[in-house]
């Protein structure tokens, strides 16, 4: 009875909350989806980012939440020291045994202008903007409705339920988000950065029910973080996330410790990180608990990055869940072609 209690608080909070966006631990793996002012922001001239998130599989087994993203941006040289930026995401999300599903496509472009500095610092302010189109789909099917119980104990999949007002199991719609990010290099290991996003400016509607009209939250996020080398060979990447979208909020907080591991010539080509993280987040009822820590870890080799992570529940599902959260695979790759104009970015 506790795993079917916990089964349909998963399932209903994923259907029922128009507030859930897709999230990753690992947000800064994933800069395109984090804020659209970051595309083409980096020190190469394009980006391939591959990400996936796997949750509550202790609970849900193979019908864990699994999300799923790939991107690809590049930057362009406007004038001496200006930025041009465009990209593409494309990212799903399945959930639950009725395959509570989205699929999103997106393009996006910025523009970072530079406000101070020389060619190996300086700082720079960047606006953004992203359009697309998804598609939500849900399998009425595998749906299971009280009235379906037969009051035994036994369970008829074949008798037919009131409850169910639903008339289109899948559905299109466009969404647009805008953003800023300012960001400051002091050297090649020392950066400061904070952003904010407005995603879902268009609120569509989300309903099953071609009758009725439930608007999507946007979703306001605030962002910072930068590096900062205690050392010549270790340093801090701390990092915050804020995101606000309906009766909803997260906060993401914590930092990695950067270790250099080739201390010639080429030091910045190889380093790994430990991190340790948590994110707070609010119940339906407005009450805050701490919902998860985050052990994270990042290997860096020249233009790849691979990263790993680990959600530890701390909330009161733990008692389902044995502390289970889940776990993040992140990758990039960056191709810098055959001019790399200095420092102009953080690293993300």
């Amino acid at each position: 009875m506790k795993l079917l209690q916990t089964f349909c608080l998963v399932f209903f909070c994923a259907l029922g909350l128009q507030a859930q966006d897709i999230h990753f631990s690992q947000f800064y793996m994933s800069p395109l989806n984090l804020n659209p002012a970051m595309t083409g922001v980096m020190n190469c001239n394009s980006r391939i980012a591959v990400n996936y998130r796997s949750q509550w599989a202790s609970i849900l087994g193979s019908s864990a939440f699994q999300t799923y993203s790939v991107s690809y941006d590049q930057r362009v040289s406007v004038g001496r020291n200006d930025f041009f930026g465009i990209g593409g995401t494309f990212w799903g999300d399945k959930a639950g045994q009725a395959d509570f599903a989205t699929t999103t496509g997106k393009i996006s472009l910025s523009y970072s202008k530079k406000m101070g500095g020389s060619r190996k610092y300086g700082n720079y302010l960047v606006a953004g903007a992203e359009g697309g189109a998804a598609q939500r789909s849900l399998n009425f099917l595998a749906l299971r409705w009280g009235t379906q119980h037969d009051g035994d104990g036994g369970f008829d999949i074949n008798a037919v339920s009131g409850e169910n007002g639903f008339d289109r199991d899948q559905f299109l719609f466009a969404d647009l988000a805008a953003g800023l990010l300012w960001f400051m290099v002091f050297d090649e290991h020392n950066s400061l950065y904070v952003g904010g996003a407005f995603h879902h400016l268009n609120r569509a509607d989300q309903s099953f029910d071609s009758s009725a009209d439930e608007l999507l939250y946007s979703r306001y996020t605030m962002h910072g973080g930068g590096e900062f080398m205690l050392g010549s060979r270790f340093g801090l990447v701390p990092g915050v996330i804020v995101m606000t979208q309906g009766p909803s909020f997260q906060v993401n907080a914590g930092t990695n410790v950067k270790f250099l591991l080739d201390g010639g010539r080429n030091r910045s080509t190889q380093s790994f990180q430990l991190g340790l993280w948590t994110r707070v987040s609010n119940r339906y009822d407005s009450s805050v608990l701490t919902d998860a820590l985050i052990l994270s870890s990042r290997f860096d080799y020249e233009n790849f990055a691979l990263g790993f992570s680990y959600d530890i529940n701390t909330s009161s599902l733990n008692t389902a869940t044995d502390g289970n959260g889940g776990f993040e695979l992140s990758l990039q790759y960056k191709i810098c072609g055959g001019q790399r104009r200095g420092v102009y970015c953080p690293q993300f």
